[in-house]
């Protein structure tokens, strides 16, 4: 008798070979790159799985979502040393919630909403690390800093003393392909070195299921998949 293929397991390692490729056609060891898996709207117990399949970070768009799977999840993510990441854009008035869930916070895009995720994070004791968003495509639908304004914001995200800025975050363009995405995932990496290199800024969180390939042949420390892990939600 043989055991039944697990679909998300092997969806993981599919996902997780397509990485090591990635880095290996760009020279870079495939251990440089970190997986997120994107969460959002799977249902607790497929995200149990995946964490007893290996994934080592989740990242939910939703702080209300995120909140209400969190009671469910507590206990296997700590047990497995895994992260709660918030990819998707924050509100203000959501940054109190957001400090008491999250690990990382991905999408900071304003200093309205650095100065609050600070005095959030100081009420309860707490060093909020947390990654700028950057609109590196143009598109008007994303969120994120033009890319001419992210130097101010990185100075003022350091200035704070409850967060602790680790690196930078972008979405690829909707269209145009490869070449594209790598046009935009550059325009993130000439944004840290800009602004101290690596040493000062070490992630670089970019590229999904359609164009991590291309973030990663452009310098990605962190890529978010869902789709190829978790399969069309809609």
């Amino acid at each position: 008798m043989t055991d039944r293929p697990n679909p998300l397991a092997e969806n993981l390692e599919r996902v997780r070979r397509r990485m090591a490729e990635a880095a290996r056609q760009a020279g870079r060891r495939p251990d440089e790159v970190f997986l997120v898996a994107v969460s959002k709207t799977v249902d607790p117990a497929r995200i149990l799985e995946a964490l007893r399949c290996g994934v080592l970070a989740l990242g939910e768009n939703r702080v209300q979502e995120a909140r209400d799977k969190w009671p469910v999840l507590e206990a296997e993510m700590r047990r497995r040393g895994a992260e709660f990441h918030l990819v998707g854009h924050l509100q203000t008035n959501k940054a109190k919630d957001a400090v008491r869930l999250f690990d990382l916070i991905q999408s900071l895009d304003s200093e309205r909403l650095a100065v609050e995720l600070d005095r959030r994070a100081a009420e309860i004791g707490k060093v909020q690390r947390v990654l700028i968003e950057v609109n590196t495509s143009g598109e008007l639908t994303k969120f994120g800093v033009e890319p001419g304004e992210a130097a101010l914001l990185i100075e003022t995200v350091r200035s704070l003393k409850a967060l602790q800025l680790e690196g930078l975050m972008t979405i690829g363009p909707l269209g145009g392909g490869p070449e594209a995405a790598r046009r935009a995932f550059r325009t993130l990496r000439e944004l840290r070195e800009a602004n101290g290199g690596p040493a000062r800024l070490p992630v670089l969180s970019m590229g999904m299921t359609q164009d991590f390939e291309a973030a990663i042949a452009e310098g990605a420390t962190m890529i978010r998949v869902g789709t190829a892990l978790f399969g069309d939600r809609g």
